[in-house]
């Protein structure tokens, strides 16, 4: 298998953590590419036509895209439970919260990066920021229980969307306020899957 990613990514990274976890990533070669909204690679959108990473080539079938999709397809290939039967439908719901968060922050840093200076809409990164805080807060009043219990993809996933926002949006201090969240990301950051992918 390859997958084809670029560090900075939120999304690329849950991959990777699930390949550290699942214990695939010596099955999978890592293809690094360079690729923007406005500029996508050409051997990225042959893979997959909306030109977004990650994408995962299979020798057998087509290939595979959106985090989502892959992280559930390597977890079902190595059997590491991931998406647990008896909590399924909760880790399915945290995983979308917050690759939600992650979709959020990395529009901000388009909006930023790729529009000219004059037509920057701070009302609408400010729009997106509204759209994090509130998963912020939905995660440390609903969901801490959840994030303190054994491993799921839910977990990876919040991880990964807060090492995003400390990556690109640190001067927002996604911590104030959010105690349980900010205690329980960093004890979480220490796992060797996280260390081996802080693409800081």
């Amino acid at each position: 298998m390859k997958l084809m990613k670029s560090d900075a990514s939120p999304f690329v990274r849950k991959v990777m953590v699930t390949l550290h976890e699942t214990g695939l990533l010596s099955e999978v070669e890592l293809i690094d590419v360079s690729t923007t909204p406005l500029a996508p690679d050409s051997s990225l959108i042959a893979a997959n036509p909306m030109g977004k990473i990650p994408a995962l080539l299979r020798p057998n079938g087509p290939a595979m895209y959106d985090s989502r999709v892959i992280c559930r397809y390597l977890d079902d290939r190595a059997e590491t439970g991931l998406y647990p039967d008896a909590r399924l439908w909760d880790t399915l719901t945290l995983e979308a919260t917050a690759d939600g968060i992650m979709e959020a922050a990395v529009l901000i840093v388009y909006e930023e990066r790729f529009r000219p200076a004059e037509k920057v809409s701070m009302e609408w990164i400010e729009g997106q920021w509204g759209k994090i805080a509130r998963a912020l807060d939905a995660l440390e009043t609903r969901w801490l229980s959840h994030l303190q219990g054994p491993m799921d993809m839910g977990q990876i996933a919040v991880a990964c969307a807060l090492g995003y926002l400390d990556l690109r949006h640190d001067v927002r201090g996604w911590r104030t306020g959010r105690d349980g969240l900010s205690e329980w990301f960093a004890e979480f950051a220490k796992r060797d899957s996280m260390r081996a992918t802080n693409p800081a």
